[in-house]
């Protein structure tokens, strides 16, 4: 009988949905989740994994991050043992994480602030990047491990002044969606990226935030009094001047 108890509840934890963005943080009422099409950057970002509730932020150092009374949930994903995946860092690693998973290597890539085009092919293929130039010097590697090599090379370099320029602005703001991103360049800058967008009967839009920050901390989708953030409302946070339509920006 025991056995047969294990098995059941097996079975049940097996099939329990994982905890992610879009199941746990509800739209409110009124409104509605905007669709996102499948196997697209908005559908990666809505079905990211998340720590259990309650999780503080934390620096790379392991101490309490000063964002942390901000968090509203943070993102299962590593952070590293260096202060380097900061803002913009955390912004091309998740842009590269869900190009990498869809095997499209010739799509990541990112510029320097110098202007030098870091793309992970040439990484992967065995050159390695010495003042503003690719030498051959590895044998051809694309494991994850190669990859996350790349970033941290990626994250040495760039920053939010280099990956404004990269992005492209979005000309209508009623139509921002999930991976977009409220950018200003700086130093230091700061940058957001959007992970899932809900619209009322009126066309209203409201949008969940990640960030991270400095020093390097775990990537945290923030709060105000609600995770749920409106375009042109500034919100009671360390940037939170940013949610104008100006600063908006998409890959």
């Amino acid at each position: 009988m025991k056995h047969f108890i294990a098995i059941i509840l097996l079975a049940c934890i097996s099939f329990t949905p994982a905890d992610k963005v879009s199941s746990r943080f509800k739209t409110p009422a009124g409104y509605q989740q905007v669709a996102v099409a499948p196997g697209s950057f908005g559908a990666y970002l809505q079905n990211l994994p998340l720590l259990p509730a309650g999780t503080r932020t934390k620096t790379y150092a392991g101490d309490i991050a000063r964002t942390d009374p901000y968090t509203a949930a943070v993102i299962d994903i590593s952070i590293g043992s260096q202060d380097l995946q900061q803002c913009a860092d955390a912004v091309m690693r998740l842009r590269a994480e869900y190009l990498f998973q869809r095997q499209d290597y010739k799509a990541i890539s990112f510029n320097f602030t110098s202007g030098f085009k870091c793309d992970f092919e040439h990484y992967a293929n065995g050159y390695r990047y010495s003042n503003n130039r690719w030498i051959l010097k590895a044998k051809k590697d694309y494991s994850y491990a190669s990859f996350m090599r790349y970033m941290t090379l990626v994250f040495s370099y760039a920053g939010t002044l280099s990956l404004e320029k990269e992005l492209k602005p979005v000309t209508n703001a009623d139509e921002l969606k999930a991976g977009d991103v409220f950018i200003r360049g700086g130093s230091p800058g700061h940058c957001f990226i959007i992970l899932d967008v809900a619209e009322n009967a009126s066309h209203k839009k409201v949008f969940l935030l990640a960030q991270s920050f400095m020093p390097a901390q775990n990537i945290q989708v923030l709060q105000n009094d609600s995770p749920w953030f409106a375009l042109g409302q500034t919100a009671n946070i360390p940037y939170g001047e940013l949610m104008d339509k100006k600063y908006l920006k998409r890959f």
